[in-house]
């Protein structure tokens, strides 16, 4: 999640998209309030993460990301600090939310690889137990599978 807070942060400073920069550092900052009670707490990921946060945050919030550096022990200023960088392999997801739909009416979310071909994506959701039971058992007229995105099964 911190490669692609980076990602989010340094695209939106570039477009003036200053709201959604500020979401996504507070995204971030939810998820280390939840890996702080973890094992994760206090690793190499998780100085990155609050490293790479706090360096996020200086454009917007310098005085408090300037002290906020200090007290994590940071060299000189926050402010002197090189932009982090993401790597587009860590920052990639490695599933989505596949939507399945029958005549336009959702009908289950499933979790799929990223990778998934056309013929597992319909494979999947035909299989699903909600799409079964809305099909009633029938065959669907016609499978449109949106890549990345989406299966809308036309039935009648």
């Amino acid at each position: 999640m911190t490669h692609q807070t980076i990602q989010k942060v340094t695209e939106d400073f570039e477009e003036f998209a200053f709201n959604t920069a500020i979401s996504a550092l507070m995204s971030l900052r939810n998820e280390l309030k939840t890996v702080k009670n973890t094992p994760l707490y206090d690793s190499v990921a998780w100085n990155e993460a609050v490293e790479s946060m706090l360096l996020l945050m200086a454009p917007i919030t310098p005085h408090i990301a300037e002290e906020l550096w200090a007290r994590i022990g940071g060299e000189y200023s926050v402010h002197d600090q090189t932009w982090p960088e993401w790597d587009a392999d860590t920052a990639a997801e490695e599933t989505f939310t596949l939507v399945v739909q029958i005549n336009g009416k959702t009908r289950d979310k499933i979790e799929v690889p990223v990778g998934i071909t056309e013929e597992q994506a319909r494979e999947v959701a035909l299989g699903s137990e909600s799409v079964r039971r809305h099909l009633g058992g029938g065959e669907p007229e016609r499978v449109i599978y949106v890549p990345g995105r989406l299966v809308n099964i036309v039935a009648r």
